[in-house]
């Protein structure tokens, strides 16, 4: 059994991970930490857990308690992971990240983005990227493991297979996404307010938002050199879900490119190319950790239209790092992750 520590368990990301391991044969979660919510059960928060954690309550963060676990989760603002990473680290605990903390292979870009220094520079050559589709084989073996955000991960999956096999125009590529609420965190925010978010669509961050260079740092690695992407978010009226809409530029016009995502996929079991002419909805992934992926070709012409969908809390965070400790434990990878998504 696989004793897991959660540090930051009072977030949509957190009871998320409560919730899937729950349901975990192979783990136990023994210790959950939140610094304001220190002495209340969990299921006090979180009704939706009364029976399952009953005896479980948040304490507040302790490197020692938590170097007693084999696996520790961090479902923490960007910044708290660098503080005590280096320490468990040495105890000899396993890290899963869901931050952005270790997703940036460049300290001064991460600087950049997120706007301050990075906290645990000498960390990141070790870390790995927790992209399974991507890294399988490296996720097993890794001490340090950074769950990718829920839009690289959505654009990543479905822009990878067309730049791996160095079909499209690498400088021409377009990512326009929308997302539910939920992706802005359990922090008040007028912006998420029903009144202020049901009813309407709008972009964002259209300037720059701090997933691009997550995005474009996979893509570089999915085409072996430099790309150009514009990234444009949008916020939806929804609770959760990413719908991500993927442009390229097409070179070679002869290749079956569902055949293509279909075998580049094969073996890959929470990813779904879907037949030829589908269009995925966000309803068909809600729930589940699976990437559900359409690739079309308008009026068979020079431009590459892919639609991939994902749960922003699922493949998009907690069942993604979910994912990565069964491969990083020997563990079949869908274990606990066999949930069929809810369509209502």
């Amino acid at each position: 059994m696989i004793k897991v520590g959660i540090v930051g368990g009072t977030g949509y990301t957190g009871v998320e991970l409560l919730r899937l391991l729950a349901q975990h044969e192979k783990a136990e979660v023994a210790l959950i930490t939140s610094r304001s919510e220190a002495g209340i059960g969990v299921t006090e928060l979180f009704p939706n857990l009364r029976g399952v954690y009953d005896a479980l309550s948040f304490t507040a963060p302790d490197a020692k308690l938590l170097a007693a676990c084999d696996l520790v989760f961090f479902a923490t603002p960007h910044g708290v992971a660098h503080e005590l990473a280096p320490e468990l680290l040495d105890k000899g605990c396993t890290l899963i990240d869901l931050s952005a903390d270790f997703r940036l292979q460049d300290k001064d870009e991460w600087a950049k983005w997120y706007g301050k220094a990075h906290g645990a520079p000498q960390l990141l050559d070790e870390a790995v990227y927790g992209l399974a589709e991507v890294n399988r084989e490296a996720i097993k073996n890794a001490r340090l493991i950074a769950v990718p955000g829920c839009y690289p991960t959505a654009v990543q999956l479905g822009f990878w297979p067309l730049l791996n096999a160095g079909i499209a125009d690498n400088a021409r590529l377009i990512a326009d996404c929308k997302s539910g609420v939920s992706g802005a965190g359990r922090a008040a925010n007028v912006g998420s307010l029903l009144c202020e978010a049901s009813e309407s669509l709008s972009a964002y961050a259209v300037n720059g938002h701090r997933h691009l260079p997550e995005i474009r740092q996979g893509l570089r690695l999915a085409a072996g050199g430099e790309v150009g992407l514009t990234f444009v978010p949008h916020l939806a009226p929804m609770i959760r879900g990413i719908h991500a809409t993927l442009y390229a530029e097409v070179i070679d016009h002869k290749r079956d490119l569902q055949a293509l995502y279909e075998q580049h996929y094969q073996g890959s079991p929470f990813v779904d190319v879907l037949p030829a002419g589908s269009h995925p909805a966000t309803r068909t992934v809600r729930g589940s950790n699976i990437c559900r992926i359409a690739v079309h070709r308008p009026q068979k012409g020079d431009t590459v239209v892919v639609l991939s969908v994902i749960d922003n809390l699922l493949k998009g965070a907690s069942g993604q790092a979910v994912q990565c400790m069964n491969l990083r434990f020997g563990l079949e990878e869908t274990l606990g992750l066999a949930q069929i998504p809810a369509l209502l």
